[in-house]
């Protein structure tokens, strides 16, 4: 199933993972975390993992909370979120991690 722009291309290493997150700093962009189970990726509303993470400085730290969720919620998809305070909009979401078929 396609959820999203990237989902066009070969998953992402997790180096190709935190150089998104990278970018997403670089640009003062606020990460969320959210999670799905397959059947409810197409909904337009995902599950908060915590809050939203503005004191996020590292892309480590982002990458930890990111495995986090997918410990806690190995059946799930899980996404990563970019948002710009400025715009007030979403900037950027990807899925992370796809569940086993």
């Amino acid at each position: 199933m396609k959820t999203e722009t990237f989902s066009y291309l070969p998953p992402m290493t997790p180096d190709q993972v935190r150089k998104q997150i990278h970018y997403l700093l670089a640009n003062g962009w606020i990460a969320g975390i959210e999670f799905a189970p397959p059947a409810g990726i197409s909904n337009t509303y995902w599950s908060w993992w915590k809050l939203p993470m503005f004191n996020a400085r590292t892309p480590e730290e982002i990458w930890a909370e990111i495995e986090a969720c997918r410990a806690a919620h190995p059946d799930c998809y899980v996404r990563l979120t970019g948002y710009d305070r400025s715009r007030q909009a979403q900037v950027m979401s990807f899925v992370v991690y796809r569940p086993a078929a």
